[in-house]
């Protein structure tokens, strides 16, 4: 590839934040040791939550299905481990909200090795039945957006799946999950790009890289089985390209309509850890249990990526790594997009990429919110070519359906680059989340008291 194509293997506008990659990209998987207890809220997926099927008291299995689909848009929940359900209740959640969960004090002696199912073989499996075997395993979006993996794969009539594009960008700062699954998992990525491509008709896979992951390309690129309709195109290092409609835009330059899904240019999006855990979970039969997470950050003693049990609580998890007395912000996902947490009774779930945590003298905290100065350095830096400053604007004003109907909020995947560049350090994203949620509110309430007429 020449030096001007890969310049155009890219979306406008973006940001470069520094990487922070160099301290954990080096750092094999390893394997987390097992919390005393593990805590297992229900919600821990984007739809409705799961629906507990087991009772206090009870002795289960590593693997065993604690929590039934809630719906179709909901995936069930297997025991990380096997132990006693000590304690049905509500637990906390990042949100800040509680929620309905499970109390699971390990067996101290246990080899806690996993139950297996029934297989669903790649070869002979129609795709309804590869995408019940999907929900069936509780897999959800392992990239941070946790939406259940077999919604997502579903072609809506009408219409044809022609490219199935595998994420493997990881452009949030800190982060680097997905690089270590590229280099240790690469049998189970395609064994897993095998079922996708079954269940969503696609004629051909990509695997989308960024530039600074050259390792894990020419790696995958080695691994491709013969015959598989599988290629690697690495694009250049700029953020928020893993969203999937910057990927789309890089790799294959197809441009997503405003508020459609990537379906409507003929390509399913799916993050390169959860089509790993695909490949790794349907031979088996199995549930997800546990997930690999980069933890790091400057208060971070013991940096790396490690696999760790779902449900196990934060404390433990800051305890294990050991963290500096003078630790400030913890971040669930990254410090673009992911949450600082308020408490550290929470505990990691299906959709948990990484932990980072700072010290006081790495937080830099504005002193004062200064009123914008209208430098459009927000505008070039959108991605989606929105216009930040008036939506923030409007956002104080509560002018809420006008932002949504004139300015495409809904379109805003709250990627953060806007506040990264703000000069007049006004939380942009903070105001776009709010508004958004708002938004929702309402049209909800249209739809019911539309419902009730």
């Amino acid at each position: 590839m020449g030096l001007l194509d890969f310049r155009k293997s890219t979306f406008k506008h973006g940001v470069h934040p520094p990487e922070h990659k160099e301290e954990t990209n080096g750092r094999p998987i390893r394997q987390f040791p097992f919390a005393p207890l593990i805590i297992l809220p229900m919600a821990q997926h984007i739809g409705a939550p799961s629906q507990i099927v087991v009772r206090e008291g009870q002795e289960v299995v590593r693997g065993q299905l604690l929590a039934k689909a809630g719906g179709y848009v909901s995936v069930p929940l297997h025991a990380p481990i096997s132990g006693t359900v000590r304690k049905i209740a509500n637990v906390p959640t990042i949100s800040g909200k509680m929620s309905p969960g499970i109390y699971l004090e390990a067996f101290p002696a246990s080899s806690q090795e996993v139950l297996e199912g029934t297989p669903v073989d790649v070869d002979t499996a129609t795709p309804e039945e590869i995408l019940k075997g999907i929900q069936d395993a509780g897999i959800v979006g392992l990239g941070g957006a946790a939406f259940p993996t077999h919604v997502k794969l579903k072609v809506p009539e009408g219409k044809t799946c022609d490219i199935l594009m595998i994420n493997g960008i990881e452009c949030e700062p800190y982060l680097t999950t997905d690089h270590r699954v590229m280099l240790e998992q690469a049998d189970d990525i395609f064994t897993g790009i095998r079922y996708l491509l079954r269940s969503t008709g696609a004629g051909r896979a990509i695997i989308g890289i960024e530039a600074n992951k050259q390792d894990a390309a020419d790696h995958l690129e080695k691994m491709i089985p013969e015959g598989m309709p599988v290629s690697v195109k690495v694009v250049p290092v700029k953020y928020p390209q893993g969203s999937e409609k910057m990927l789309i835009t890089s790799v294959l330059g197809r441009e997503v309509p405003s508020g459609g899904l990537p379906i409507e240019v003929g390509v399913v999006v799916v993050n390169v850890a959860t089509t790993a855990e695909i490949g790794r979970l349907l031979p088996h039969g199995r549930g997800i249990q546990e997930r690999v997470v980069t933890i790091t950050g400057p208060a971070v003693r013991k940096k790396g990526n490690y696999l760790i049990p779902v449900g196990t609580p934060l404390r433990y998890v800051l305890e294990q790594v050991g963290v500096d007395e003078n630790i400030s912000e913890v971040y669930m996902g990254g410090p673009m997009m992911g949450v600082a947490v308020s408490n550290l009774d929470i505990s990691i779930t299906k959709g948990t990429s990484g932990i980072v945590a700072f010290t006081e003298k790495d937080v830099k905290r504005a002193d004062k919110v200064y009123p914008c100065i209208k430098c459009g350095a927000c505008v070039d830096a959108c991605p989606l070519s929105l216009n930040p400053s008036k939506l923030g604007i409007l956002a104080k004003f509560e002018a809420y359906d006008q932002m949504a109907e004139e300015f495409h909020l809904m379109d805003c995947f709250e990627c953060g680059s806007c506040s990264y560049v703000c000069p007049s350090h006004i939380p942009l994203v903070q105001y776009f989340r709010l508004s958004k949620s708002i938004v929702r509110k309402r049209n909800a309430a249209k739809q019911t008291n539309g419902n009730a007429k």
